[in-house]
């Protein structure tokens, strides 16, 4: 009977893999970080601290954008242009999961297939599953392995909803924010939450019959951002036009990531935005094991099902419900 799936390499093999850019095994120790059973889990910790010094000399980009701003083409005309001065480049890109059946499209590359062609790029779509605002809970640790396989720049997509900006702003060194022009989006899209969080902000699909829309979106773009506070690394946020179809304002799009890069750099800005990157991590996981500890242990479990029936009928209010779960030993 033939095997079902292949032998599993050793976690000294997933390391080689790495160091040699393997993309069948960077898939694969991938596909171990984002597993669920305890033993994979403990495995890709050990993996992760292996590979560990081999980390962080990437450039680390989140895109977002409202569905149908083109993200997906954007990037893959970014990836292009990176690939073809002789960047290295990973594309960690978060499908939506299906609410009912947890599934996911997974399309990335059939989305970009000029890129995932690309000897020197590398996609990789993941579910996002149940995490916040459609952000793949192991994205962070993805984007490591991606690093230490020697890309030089990790573009992280977002699904554009929600608060999946916040989880990624807080992943990236760079956060992009793609919007388009002639819909009335320059006006609804002017909100204070995720106009702060941009580095920079691009009016895609400014071309044809819409260049004029986008030209006057940025105006009314840059207006807005004078509201704003300074940016914390002393940088003034730009608002760039693109054509990611016609390969327009895509060069420009780097340089002003390049140059907000040295300008992070310089301020000291780069280096202490990705120290407490790394301590909200750890506190978020913090708070991830504790709530899996705490609905796995047997009398709260079956606590919870005896006070949500008491909670439904409306017998017992919510703060006491809560107070006598905590007092469980």
């Amino acid at each position: 009977m033939r095997e079902r799936s292949r032998k599993r390499p050793d976690l000294d093999q997933l390391k080689s893999g790495i160091d040699q850019c393997d993309r069948t095994l960077v898939a694969r120790a991938i596909t171990l970080i984002e597993s669920k059973r305890p033993e994979d889990q403990r495995l890709a910790g050990n993996l992760l601290d292996m590979v560990l010094p081999k980390t962080g000399r990437s450039i680390r980009i989140g895109i977002t954008g409202v569905p149908g701003v083109g993200k997906s083409t954007f990037i893959e005309a970014l990836g292009t242009f990176l690939t073809d001065i002789g960047k290295k480049v990973a594309v960690l890109s978060i499908d939506p999961s299906s609410t009912r059946t947890g599934g996911s499209i997974l399309g990335d590359k059939t989305r970009m297939a000029q890129l995932s062609r690309n000897p020197n790029a590398y996609i990789r779509p993941s579910p996002s599953g149940k995490s916040l605002g459609g952000v793949a809970q192991k994205t962070r640790e993805s984007i490591l392995i991606c690093e230490a396989a020697g890309f030089d720049v990790i573009l992280v997509e977002t699904v554009g909803v929600g608060q999946s900006e916040t989880a990624v702003k807080d992943m990236v060194d760079f956060f992009l924010l793609l919007m388009l022009a002639g819909g009335g989006d320059e006006l609804q899209g002017i909100k204070r939450g995720i106009m702060e969080m941009a580095d920079g902000l691009v009016i895609n699909k400014a071309d044809g019959k819409n260049l004029a829309a986008a030209k006057q979106a940025r105006k009314a773009y840059l207006n807005a951002l004078h509201l704003f506070p300074p940016h914390p690394a002393g940088w003034q946020v730009p608002v760039q036009l693109c054509s990611a179809l016609q390969n327009e304002g895509i060069a420009a799009c780097w340089e002003t990531i390049a140059a907000y890069q040295e300008k992070a750099i310089e301020a000291g800005y780069f280096a202490h935005q990705r120290k407490e990157q790394n301590l909200k991590w750890m506190h978020a996981l913090i708070r991830e094991r504790l709530e899996e500890s705490f609905f796995l242990q047997n009398n709260i479990r079956g606590k919870i099902e005896e006070l949500s029936e008491s909670v439904a009928a409306g017998e017992l209010s919510v703060r006491h419900a809560v107070a006598q779960l905590f007092s469980e030993k």
